[in-house]
C-alpha cells in the first residue's frame, strides 16, 4: 500500500470488492491489455537482429493504431503495477529469448519490447504493436529460461493474432446489443438472461483466444528449440501457487463459467497435447541451472515503498506502523490497499482515510459515505494508545464492522464485510483493529525486502529442512515446494539446483 490518504465516500462500497480483487490477483495466466516498456529494448532488438535474418522484401509495417493504444495505456499499466523493475541479470535472460523466439514466430519481422514491471503478482501482458510485460513476480516463479519464454511466446501469439482488436470489437458489438435489449424488452427476466447469454459469449470467445495462444505459443516454443512441455508446467506452478495464496485444493475444474480463461486442468491438458505434437527427438532447451544464476538476488514479494506482508502481518516501514490478521485470513498488498480473505467468506480492506487532523473521526463516519449504517453503533475508543473510532453497518445481504484510526496526522480505516454475521467476524474485527500498532525504530530499520537466492541440495537436505533456512513466510515447506516445482510430498533431487526465499 503506497503512503497517502484514499477518498472515503464510496469506500465501504467498495469493500464488497476486496475479496473478488484479492481472487483477481491470483487469477492463472491472467492475460489483460497492457503496454511492454522500454527498459531492454536494446537487449531485445540486439538478439533478434543477431537471429532473424532479414526478408527480402518490404517489412510490413506496425498498425499506426496499435502504436496509439500502447501510448495511451503506457502510464497506467506502470502506475497500477509499480513502475519497472530493474535487472541486468534476468534483463538478459529476457533479451535472448525473446530473439530466439522472434526467430521461430510467425511473424518474424516484428520488433517486441518488453519490461519487467515491478510487481509480486505473477502475470503477464501485451498490447497490440508487440509490446509484452512479465512480473518480477512471474520471473520468480519460472524455474527455468524455457518456462519464461513459453509465457512470452503466448503472449507474442496474441500479437500476432490481433486478440486485442477482436475482443474490443467483439465488446463493442456486446455493448451495442445490451442497450438494445434494455431499451426494446419490457420483461427484466427475460432482459437479463440475454445479458448473461452476451456476457457467456464474450467469456467464451476470450477462452477460446487464450486457447488458440497456447498452440501457437508452444508451436513457435518447439521451433525456437526450447522445452515445448514449459507452457504445462508453468500452468501446473501457478494452478499451486493459487492454492497455496488461498489454502484451498489445486484446481479441480469446476471455474466460474463467465471467467475469460479456461480451466487450468483444461489448458495443462491442452498444452500437454501441443507439446507432444510439436517436440522433437532432442526435447528442447530448458536452460534451468543459467536462468536460476540469474534470478539469484530477484526480489520476492512486496517492494519496500509498499510495506511488507509477513505471514499474518502487514507492516510498512516509511509509515511507520504495522497490524496482523487472525489464523485462516490471507493477506494481499495492493498499490491501493491492504486486503485479506478468509475462507468463511470475510474480506477486509486497509487503506488511508481522507480525514484532517484535528477533524472528529465520530464526524467522518456518520457524513454519509456508509450504507445502513446503525447510528447506535457508532462509538469511539482507544487502540494502543491511538484515537479511533467503529461502527456497524447491513446493507445488501451484508454486514459490516467499520474502524477508523488517528496514527499521527494521518488516519487509517479497517473495512470488514460479511454475508454469514457469526461470532468469528466480530472477534477478527477486534482483534484485527486491537493488533494496530507503531513499529519501534529498531523494527523499521530491520525490515528488508525477502529475496531469491539459489541452493544447491546436499546429501541429506529435504523440502523440510531447505524451507526452515528461509525467512518467515507463511506455510513455508509448501511455499518451497511451490516455488520449486515440486508436487505435494516430493523431495528436491541432490545436486539439484533450488530457489530460497530470504531476508535481504
Amino acid at each position: 500500500m503506497t503512503v497517502g490518504r484514499q477518498q472515503g465516500p464510496g469506500g465501504i462500497r467498495r469493500l464488497l470488492k476486496a475479496g473478488s480483487a484479492l481472487a483477481l490477483s491470483l487469477a492463472l495466466a491472467g492475460c489483460v491489455g497492457a503496454l511492454g516498456g522500454r527498459s531492454i529494448d536494446e537487449a531485445v532488438q540486439a538478439n533478434q537482429l543477431a537471429a532473424t535474418p532479414r526478408p527480402a522484401s518490404r517489412t510490413p509495417e506496425v498498425d499506426a493504431r496499435e502504436v496509439a493504444i500502447a501510448e495511451r495505456e503506457h502510464p497506467k499499466i506502470l502506475a497500477s503495477f509499480g513502475g519497472t523493475y530493474e535487472d541486468p541479470e534476468a534483463e538478459v535472460a529476457i533479451a535472448r529469448a525473446v530473439g530466439r523466439l522472434v526467430r521461430a514466430s510467425d511473424e518474424p519481422w516484428r520488433s517486441y519490447r518488453v519490461t519487467i514491471l515491478n510487481s509480486p503478482a505473477i502475470n503477464a501482458f501485451a498490447l497490440p504493436g508487440g509490446y509484452v510485460y512479465v512480473t518480477r513476480g512471474l520471473l520468480a516463479l519460472a524455474n527455468d529460461t524455457s518456462e519464461v519464454a513459453a509465457v512470452i511466446a503466448h503472449e507474442m501469439a496474441h500479437v500476432t493474432a490481433r486478440h486485442a482488436f477482436a475482443r474490443a470489437e467483439r465488446a463493442e458489438a456486446a455493448a451495442v446489443a445490451s442497450r438494445v435489449v434494455q431499451d426494446v424488452v419490457q420483461d427484466p427476466a427475460v432482459a437479463r438472461l440475454a445479458l448473461a447469454s452476451t456476457q457467456m459469449s464474450l467469456a467464451r470467445f476470450s477462452q477460446i483466444q487464450e486457447l488458440d495462444a497456447d498452440a501457437v505459443g508452444i508451436r513457435t516454443l518447439a521451433r525456437s528449440g526450447y522445452d515445448p512441455y514449459a507452457a504445462a508446467r508453468f500452468l501446473t506452478s501457478m494452478s499451486r501457487f493459487a492454492a497455496y495464496k488461498t489454502a484451498s485444493p489445486a484446481d479441480d475444474g469446476s471455474a466460474d463459467f463467465l471467467s475469460s480463461h479456461p480451466s487450468t486442468p483444461e489448458r495443462i491438458a491442452q498444452a500437454n497435447a501441443a507439446a507432444a505434437a510439436a517436440a522433437v527427438a532432442a526435447g528442447g532447451d530448458r536452460d534451468q541451472d543459467a536462468y536460476l544464476k540469474r534470478v539469484d538476488g530477484l526480489m520476492f514479494g512486496d517492494d519496500p515503498v509498499e510495506g511488507f506482508v509477513r505471514g499474518r502481518e502487514f507492516l510498512h516501514a516509511k509509515l511507520g506502523l504495522a497490524f496482523a490478521v487472525p489464523a485462516g485470513f490471507t493477506l494481499e498488498n495492493t498499490a491501493r490497499a491492504v486486503l485479506a480473505t478468509d475462507r468463511g467468506g470475510t474480506a477486509m480492506r486497509f487503506d488511508g482515510a481522507d480525514v484532517k487532523a484535528g477533524d472528529d473521526l465520530i464526524d467522518y463516519l456518520t457524513s454519509g459515505w456508509i450504507n445502513g449504517l446503525d447510528p447506535a453503533s457508532v462509538q469511539t475508543l482507544s487502540i494502543n494508545g491511538m484515537p479511533a473510532a467503529t461502527a456497524s453497518a447491513a446493507a445488501r445481504g451484508y454486514t459490516y464492522r467499520v474502524a477508523v484510526v488517528r496514527f499521527g496526522d494521518q488516519t487509517f480505516r479497517f473495512l470488514f464485510a460479511t454475508r454469514s454475521l457469526t461470532p468469528d467476524f466480530d472477534r477478527a474485527f477486534r482483534e484485527t483493529i486491537g493488533s494496530f500498532r507503531p513499529l519501534g525504530a529498531d523494527e523499521q530499520a530491520r525490515l528488508q525486502p525477502l529475496r531469491i537466492r539459489i541452493a544447491t541440495v546436499q546429501p541429506g537436505d529435504t523440502a523440510e529442512s531447505l524451507a526452515a533456512r528461509m525467512a518467515p513466510v507463511d506455510r513455508a515447506v509448501d511455499l518451497f515446494r511451490v516455488f520449486n516445482g515440486l508436487g505435494a510430498g516430493e523431495q528436491p533431487a541432490v545436486g539439484r539446483k533450488v530457489k530460497l526465499i530470504v531476508d535481504g
